[in-house]
């Protein structure tokens, strides 16, 4: 996690279902967790790999540097790329999946205008329309009479099942686009799996990310319906630094840098020689909604625990190292005798020129869904990662993060491929433009 570079109702993500509810004693840690997963096979969810532990949300560097950053009331919403990518992470998100009820491709149209007309307005924020009083509100009334922004982005992604024969889409998909694979150990729930649109909506509190889910809903209703939904959220840093995850460990320390511009065309931005030419200027957009089984992972010695990420929990640093930031110098440990061969931050980030290519920004959010049917803590993460080449880069770190050792305590069970649509250029734009007109 820390170094990874890496339907006609809701379906909820945040609970897997069939977890065993039988505990046992912590006089072996790792023999009871594996016991615990044979009984998660008979019941459908296998021990999945860790790749997408990687997540953490880009922007924070600012916070890992030391330095207090106010949070920005509202971010622009015109521009090549859309908002949400490298926007600095808010302290609450939700991610929705839909599939697109449009009877044609002048409805998905305007579907997409109608999204791009509320994402535009709901960002910036302002008084809802006057309706009278004989008619239904304009708005919820959720944030007052008087929408804020509150740091609120609302990103919109196009998902593989979107390019079928429905909408004349079939030969214009993005290269890589595809339906999310199963990875070895995967427990993937194909109910809360894919979509044809997802929104990613994101901001400092969770009333205005509802309130825009609301409003979006509502201006949309009939021409799309909510596939699965996951919401989340950011931890401060505690005490500083990295926000932790679930798992107590900071995440996220090894991201690229948002302010590269070198990063961002090689890590990020569709590649223009090898993608159609609509992409330009988007994103292939990865979700992973990954369960952390935390109450087994509480009964591992803080010792194990360390193996396993190849970092200090309080610190974040590194085994060879003594601060958050440094580098690990694995040349100068190159059988593992330190940081093991397999811990998650030296398989997710080998740190080699081969493989410095496969780095991915990661933008990821905790998730809380309260217990299962079983009584067990329903938490973990939801990974979020944009990447230039969705092969090259999150396949890649996936498969080498396969049968890795904190693949006994996390189930990796939803979540999609999607491609981030370019941004808008201007006030009459709308997202979808450049897909949709050519």
């Amino acid at each position: 996690m820390s170094d990874g570079d890496i339907g006609t109702g809701e379906r909820s993500v945040g609970s897997a279902s069939g977890a065993s509810g039988a505990q046992r004693p912590h006089e072996a840690a790792a023999i009871g967790r594996r016991g615990f997963m044979h009984g998660l096979i008979g019941a459908g969810l296998a021990a999945p790999i860790a790749a997408s532990l990687a997540a953490v949300a880009p922007g924070q560097a600012a916070h890992a540097a030391g330095s207090a950053v106010a949070p920005a009331a509202s971010s622009r919403f015109e521009g090549e790329h859309q908002q949400g990518i490298l926007t600095p992470s808010q302290a609450s998100a939700a991610f929705l999946a839909f599939d697109v009820t449009a009877v044609d491709r002048a409805e998905l149209q305007e579907l997409l205008r109608t999204i791009t007309q509320r994402a535009r307005f709901l960002t910036a924020g302002g008084a809802p329309a006057e309706v009278g009083i004989t008619a239904p509100p304009a708005d919820s009334g959720v944030l007052g009479p008087v929408v804020v922004a509150d740091g609120l982005t609302i990103t919109l992604s196009v998902g593989a099942s979107l390019f079928d024969a429905r909408y004349g889409l079939a030969g214009r998909a993005p290269v890589r686009l595809r339906t999310m694979q199963d990875f070895a150990n995967d427990a993937l729930r194909r109910e809360v799996c894919d979509g044809d649109l997802l929104l990613q909506i994101c901001a400092h509190h969770p009333d205005t990310v509802l309130h825009a889910i609301r409003d979006i809903a509502r201006a949309t209703r009939g021409a799309m319906q909510l596939r699965w939904r996951q919401d989340g959220f950011v931890s401060p840093p505690r005490p500083s630094g990295t926000p932790r995850n679930l798992m107590g460990f900071k995440d996220g320390i090894a991201n690229p840098k948002v302010s590269s511009a070198h990063d961002m065309n090689t890590l990020v931005w569709a590649d223009a020689t090898v993608e159609p030419a609509w992409a330009a200027g988007g994103s292939y957009h990865v979700v992973r909604v990954i369960r952390m089984l935390v109450e087994f992972w509480d009964r591992v010695s803080i010792h194990e625990q360390e193996n396993m990420f190849g970092r200090r929990r309080d610190s974040g640093a590194p085994l060879t190292a003594s601060a958050e930031f440094d580098d690990p110098h694995y040349e100068l440990d190159p059988t593992g005798d330190v940081i093991q061969m397999d811990a998650h931050m030296r398989l997710a980030n080998p740190r080699t020129a081969a493989t410095a290519s496969s780095r991915m920004l990661r933008r990821g959010y905790n998730y809380d869904s309260g217990i299962d049917s079983n009584g067990n803590l329903d938490m973990g993460l939801v990974f979020c990662c944009f990447n230039q080449d969705l092969e090259r880069q999150f396949v890649t770190v996936q498969k080498r993060l396969a049968d890795e050792p904190l693949a006994d305590y996390i189930s990796p069970f939803g979540g999609g491929y999607f491609f981030a649509l370019p941004g808008v250029t201007n006030r009459s734009d709308w997202l979808g433009r450049s897909l949709l007109s050519s």
